[in-house]
């Protein structure tokens, strides 16, 4: 399995929360890339480079993004058929971005945000999250979520080891 990640706008491709989590994935046995964005602030010119990434991609894989990462992978999680997606404080409904409506019908999405974020209020989270039916971590931090890193550590793991226990699973029903 491999996972793509997508980095915030102010960020780049390989800052220490990617490269505390691709560490994660590495040691789950996954293959890592993270997309360099830092050409453009378009959150939408955004999610056509991971796609246009994507379309050669022919094993499993996850979708992880921060914030305006976080926007790109959910809006190309519905042109995908990534395993799952894992959401840190996603920019959902900001004004500008051409996506305000979203689709919930994703098998795998999993939120985690920051009571404390002064970017992106975790309300947009508890919206989407409530729409879609699907798991939400509000934990102590803010937009960063850097004080609390060691939690979206264990969050990610789990949901890793979680997807390879089923990928084992589904192997061996075959």
């Amino acid at each position: 399995m491999k996972v793509y990640f997508s980095h915030g706008q102010e960020s780049g491709p390989w800052g220490s929360k990617i490269k505390r989590l691709a560490a994660i994935a590495r040691e789950q046995g996954c293959e890592v890339d993270s997309v360099d964005y830092t050409f453009t602030k378009d959150p939408d010119v955004r999610v056509e480079r991971l796609l246009d990434i994507l379309r050669d991609e022919s094993g499993s894989f996850i979708l992880v993004g921060s914030s305006m990462g976080a926007y790109v992978s959910l809006v190309a999680s519905e042109r995908v058929n990534a395993k799952a997606v894992f959401l840190l404080a996603p920019a959902l409904y900001i004004p500008g971005y051409r996506h305000q409506v979203f689709s919930t019908d994703h098998p795998h999405i999993e939120i985690v945000h920051g009571w404390s974020d002064e970017i992106i209020p975790p309300e947009n989270s508890i919206k989407f999250a409530k729409d879609a039916d699907c798991t939400l971590h509000l934990i102590s931090g803010d937009h960063r979520l850097s004080s609390s890193i060691e939690v979206v550590e264990g969050l990610f793991r789990r949901l890793l080891i979680d997807l390879g226990h089923n990928q084992h699973v589904a192997k061996a029903l075959v």
